[in-house]
């Protein structure tokens, strides 16, 4: 983690302000509970360690953060429906890179029509559809979400505003 960065987490985006190295010998009851932890004795038989141990090949953080305010870029991105002619080249190119260095071939355009003729539909069942295991073809549908072209909903997926019209204009 980085002090200044923003991360996406199940709870949502989060900004981290500092991070600290630390040694268990310097971690205080307080620090222990704002860590969420009702005492330094249950904190320290998570980490396995002794509260007043020091051990110099033990390495702990102490990590500061907030939720972000800010909007997640992919939000706002899927959200953009009004797509160019550069736009429309620019996400070609991308698919196209991530077809070109997939070892289960040409897979972006075949997911983004399953996702549209399927939404909502089970990550397993369509990764059965197209002969795939789940675990990758989750990741590949993450890396559409990232470009802006789909949404994961409580179960499965559906294609977001820009991928709706990224399909529409290369049909």
């Amino acid at each position: 983690m980085v002090a200044g960065r923003v991360y996406r987490t199940g709870g949502g985006r989060v900004l981290v302000q500092s991070v600290e190295q630390t040694t268990p010998s310097d971690i205080s009851a307080k620090a222990a509970k704002a860590a969420g932890y009702r005492s330094l004795d249950e904190l320290a038989d998570y980490i396995g360690v002794e509260p007043t141990q020091r051990d110099p090949e033990r390495h702990l953080y102490i990590v500061r953060f907030e939720l972000s305010a800010e909007p997640d870029p992919r939000e706002q991105l899927a959200a953009d429906d009004k797509l160019s002619t550069d736009d429309i080249a620019e996400i070609t190119k991308r698919l196209d890179r991530y077809d070109n260095a997939s070892s289960h071939g040409a897979w972006t355009r075949p997911t983004l029509e399953l996702i549209a003729k399927h939404p909502g539909r089970r990550a397993p069942d369509m990764a059965e559809l197209v002969d795939r295991d789940t675990q990758p073809f989750k990741l590949d549908v993450r890396k559409l979400k990232n470009m802006g072209l789909t949404h994961s909903l409580r179960i499965g997926y559906e294609l977001s505003p820009r991928g709706e019209a990224y399909l529409k204009r290369v049909r």
